[in-house]
């Protein structure tokens, strides 16, 4: 059976393979080649060298909307973690109705983000009507508006992945750690939170990654209003690409930019936790 499989193994690849070159990695290298060039279509592209990433790193927008992501990242990844692990370890205990608030918990993450983003725009601008404001009337209340919106789609989903974490804990383990003496703090610092790792591994990831790359919710929510300080990353690299003509170097110079930040990010975090997963 298992030659068999190597001996087709090749030809059950190569479909997958040749779908991920072509709808990947070509449009990849060449989006990396096209950063360095000017050009409206990719035949007339012309090479101007770092030309575009000069114009993108002295672009105030640019440099206020990497601003803006990094502090949207940092407030979500840690509220919606730390929400979610609260809520797991709530609902792993023995409560009634527990399947039905693990359910309603996870039923946000389910809405599209640019529908969510129209929700969120109804429900917190009608809060804010009645102090005569909306939402693009400061960044700070676009900010805190994105932060309460992530925070709702987010923290069900990785409220899921903690529960399974905590349930393949052993609970003789535990037992044996309170028949020791140690209260629950204790055990919640010295097991639940070391033995949870390859799950906050995961979490972590996924939030800082989503946080970075939002899209939908932020042009839903404030499209990068007032006067584009609420613009994120990826929204401001859609408006460079799309909101002028000769930008669509910029806005590709920009596009590798930000993958470089997300992927060197990514990457110490990983580097970070498994490290953790393996003191453990």
């Amino acid at each position: 059976m298992q030659k068999h499989t190597k001996k087709y193994f090749p030809i059950f690849l190569l479909p997958t393979l040749v779908a991920f070159i072509v709808a990947f990695i070509i449009p990849f290298i060449l989006g990396i080649i096209l950063s360095f060039t000017k050009f409206t279509t990719v035949i007339d592209a012309k090479w101007i060298g770092l030309g575009n990433y000069i114009e993108a790193f002295s672009n105030k927008e640019f440099l206020n909307a990497l601003i803006f992501t990094v502090k949207f990242t940092v407030v979500s990844v840690i509220t919606i973690n730390f929400f979610a692990f609260l809520f797991a370890l709530l609902l792993t205990r023995k409560v009634k109705g527990t399947n039905i608030f693990r359910t309603i918990f996870f039923m946000p993450n389910l809405i599209g983000g640019i529908v969510l983003g129209y929700i969120w725009q109804l429900i917190i601008n009608g809060v804010l009507y009645k102090f005569g404001v909306t939402l693009t009337f400061k960044p700070e209340y676009g900010f805190w508006g994105l932060v309460i919106l992530m925070n709702w789609q987010m923290i069900g989903y990785m409220m899921v992945i903690y529960i399974a974490g905590i349930q393949n804990i052993s609970k003789e383990l535990i037992e044996a750690a309170k028949i020791d003496g140690a209260t629950s703090f204790q055990v919640l610092r010295k097991l639940t939170i070391p033995l949870v790792m390859p799950s906050i591994t995961i979490c972590l990831f996924l939030t800082l990654s989503n946080s970075f790359k939002l899209f939908d919710q932020n042009l839903a929510l404030t499209a990068g209003a007032p006067s584009k300080k609420t613009a994120m990353l990826a929204l401001d690299i859609y408006n460079t690409f799309y909101g002028s003509t000769g930008g669509e170097g910029v806005g590709q110079a920009k596009a590798v930019i930000f993958f470089l930040i997300v992927a060197i990010v990514a990457f110490i975090q990983l580097s970070f936790t498994r490290r953790k997963e393996e003191e453990n």
